[in-house]
């Protein structure tokens, strides 16, 4: 691993900068080093013991710099753990992680007991689902290899065609069960699944849902934040267990879920992700000679996701809306998630001019008060904007990286570039935080953050 790294550093020229960078380099290598648990990588060293899906797939974008068959494996781990249903699971859990870690934990979902579709044995798995982040991470592997030795590339190759066969049912898995009426939107039952969980998004959805009798439990999350307002509040908490809890009485079973579930959201975020890789999923696909009708699903998916997005647009917010099923609204609430157009990609010159305006604007990152010009989780002009609390407010680094990576896409190298250059200052200046307070650069969350460190990698070391 350190020649591979020192060699991709002795590549790269940063300027003025080029000390400040390869140390960063050399501290997000050691963080990922930390947490790395023998062919999967904890999220975070305390809060977060177990493999995170959407932050395995970012993980692994980071280590494809650092060794191209170790970021395979990680990906291979996760996915050994995918459901009969194609589903990737929201958490594979460390069964040797201490039992007063995380809340809840494995035994708390118990998915083996209350679906056939589930994986049988330890370890065990949670019976939501996350941002499908994960063909893009197994593109970036592939292109890595290509810049490495012949050794490596057979190897990366070989990894695609293991692994496409199972990153496509998970595709297949989203356009169908999560996506009954073929609207090109996934749907969401819990907001864990967005990866955003208590974003302002949530709060009309989440508001219609009543909480029946439950047992006390644990809030070992508090333990680790010196701020308990940066957590999501008892009442989130609350309605979430709630949530899980009509989940497994419904056996996970996902026709049953649709048919009677409260909360029931067509999340645009998630979907745009999912557009971004399903184009990934098209390229592996052409790497690994798939067949052609099944090109021409991924492609169809891609299209579809598109056109659900466009229906979700509001031309006086400049922005992509989710969208609640059960109450049948939009959910009018400024996110950065309302950027998903961009994320998909591909947009007419007109869209992409609105959706940069509002990214330029005081209501984002051009928000005259901001410690670094990067878009809050929450606009500042939002009821729900809390600078300090979790997806309500703070700016994530690997928002970061999801805006950069598609603006680059966009042929907005500039705005990319500043996009890039402001997360990295951040970074080294308040350190691998999880998230950070937009107004003042404080680091917040949990630290040593893995997907921080992944990230930095990636900004630092792609060509």
């Amino acid at each position: 691993m350190v020649t591979q790294v020192e060699r991709r550093v002795r590549t790269h020229s940063w300027g003025k900068n080029s000390e400040e960078h390869e140390e960063l380099v050399a501290q997000a290598g050691r963080i990922l080093r930390r947490n790395d648990m023998g062919g999967w990588t904890r999220a975070a060293p305390w809060l977060y013991p177990h493999q995170w899906s959407w932050d395995s797939a970012f993980i692994a974008v980071g280590l494809a710099h650092l060794d191209t068959r170790r970021a395979a494996q990680e990906l291979r781990t996760l996915f050994a753990h995918q459901w009969k249903t194609g589903k990737v699971p929201h958490i594979v859990f460390n069964p040797k992680a201490p039992p007063h870690s995380y809340y809840p934990g494995a035994d708390h979902w118990a998915c083996a007991a209350a679906s056939p579709d589930a994986p049988p044995a330890p370890p065990y798995t949670s019976c939501l689902c996350q941002p499908p982040v994960h063909a893009i991470a197994v593109l970036r592997i592939w292109q890595a290899a290509e810049r490495e030795d012949e050794k490596a590339r057979a190897e990366a190759t070989d990894f695609l065609r293991e692994i496409y066969p199972r990153l496509f049912a998970w595709h297949r898995y989203l356009a169908t069960f999560r996506d009954p009426e073929r609207s090109g939107l996934v749907t969401i039952y819990h907001p864990w699944a967005s990866g955003t969980d208590n974003s302002p998004r949530w709060d009309g959805a989440l508001a219609a849902v009543e909480v029946g009798e439950m047992s006390t439990y644990p809030r070992y999350d508090l333990q680790h934040v010196a701020d308990p307002s940066e957590r999501p509040a008892s009442a989130e908490y609350d309605r979430y267990l709630w949530l899980v809890k009509l989940i497994k009485r419904a056996g996970c079973d996902e026709r049953a879920i649709y048919r009677s579930h409260p909360f029931l959201v067509k999340d645009v975020l998630f979907s745009a992700i999912l557009v971004a890789a399903n184009d990934a999923l098209l390229e592996i696909a052409e790497v690994v000679e798939a067949p052609d009708e099944e090109r021409e699903l991924v492609d169809g998916w891609a299209s579809r996701g598109r056109k659900g997005l466009e229906k979700c647009w509001d031309e006086k917010l400049n922005l992509c809306l989710d969208y609640d099923l059960r109450a049948d609204r939009s959910l009018r609430v400024r996110t950065v998630a309302g950027f998903a157009p961009l994320i998909a990609g591909r947009q007419s010159p007109e869209r992409l001019a609105a959706l940069l305006g509002e990214l330029d604007s005081p209501a984002f990152a051009g928000h005259s008060e901001l410690r670094w010009p990067l878009p809050p989780s929450t606009s500042p002009e939002e009821p729900g904007f809390h600078p300090r609390s979790y997806w309500r407010g703070p700016t994530w680094p690997v928002v970061n990286w999801l805006l950069w990576r598609s603006l680059l896409q966009a042929g907005e190298a500039g705005r990319a570039e500043r996009i890039r250059r402001a997360a990295l200052d951040q970074i080294s200046s308040n350190g691998f935080a999880e998230y950070f307070e937009p107004f003042t650069g404080e680091p917040l969350g949990s630290n040593s953050q893995s997907w921080t460190a992944a990230v930095v990698l990636d900004w630092l070391l792609s060509d």
